[in-house]
């Protein structure tokens, strides 16, 4: 029988082990479920967190798969991004991947005050381009990714602040893209659509997620963490620029 050569029916794939991976918002939800898939792949990460008890319980599911470290910090306060990333830099030698994922839930613009306003915008948006203003700065090759939303197409009049906020990621993606190219570092986008994670809290409770998910109405968080990987491990020469994930069922945008 004749032995097929099928050495160019697929791209180079780029291995995750010996990588460095910063991932803000890394304890819960998306942020954990990326954080444990790059270890089990090889790759050393570090986390932030919100609370001491997050972070215990992620680190302690992410050295059971592979390495990693972390710390608690509200990445919406000035200075924390910088403290962030110098305690990942002391506990990693460096970074060569960095995933600002981060967020929290805001209601309409009208249904919130300015001081709760300036700390959704701070968290959601702020923190991201502080992240990957120093990361570019810090790190030699390698890749930034941005973890927005399918929200930033529901501009319902609850949404405002939230849409606006992941929309404008949408548009820094993009122009971050062509400005870090050149550098050799890449810039991805990922927009999950209903996702399973404490943000749809109270609003969905846990069990009801979980029926979600059953009936494929909504996404578990590793299967963003699955698209992370993805464009992680394409050839350098690609950027998968917006990766948009949504659940075969879900309504709407």
């Amino acid at each position: 029988m004749t032995q097929t050569n099928i050495a160019d029916a697929h791209t180079a794939v780029l291995p995750l082990k010996g990588r460095r991976a910063v991932i803000s918002g890394g304890s819960t939800g998306i942020g954990r479920a990326i954080a444990v898939l790059l270890a089990a792949e090889g790759a050393q990460v570090f986390i932030g967190a919100n609370t001491p008890e997050h972070l215990d319980d992620a680190l302690s599911r992410i050295r059971e798969v592979g390495a990693g470290d972390g710390v608690v910090l509200d990445l919406a306060e000035p200075d924390n991004v910088g403290r962030f990333l110098g305690a990942a830099h002391n506990a990693l030698g460096g970074y060569d991947v960095v995933v600002a994922n981060a967020a929290i839930g805001a209601p309409g613009l009208t249904e919130l005050d300015e001081p709760v306003l300036r700390h959704a915008i701070s968290l959601n948006f702020t923190h991201y381009l502080l992240l990957a203003h120093q990361a570019a700065a810090a790190m030699g090759e390698g890749d930034i990714v941005l973890v927005g939303s399918m929200s930033a197409y529901v501009l319902g009049p609850h949404s405002t602040v939230y849409a606006g906020i992941k929309a404008g990621i949408q548009g820094f993606s993009v122009a971050l893209r062509r400005e870090l190219g050149p550098k050799g570092i890449r810039v991805a986008l990922v927009e999950p659509g209903m996702t399973g994670s404490d943000m749809q809290q109270p609003d969905i409770s846990p069990e009801e997620q979980r029926e979600q998910i059953g009936e494929e109405k909504m996404l578990r968080a590793e299967d963003i963490a699955a698209g992370v990987h993805y464009l992680l491990t394409q050839p350098r020469r690609t950027v998968i620029q917006r990766l948009t994930i949504s659940p075969r069922v879900q309504d709407g945008e």
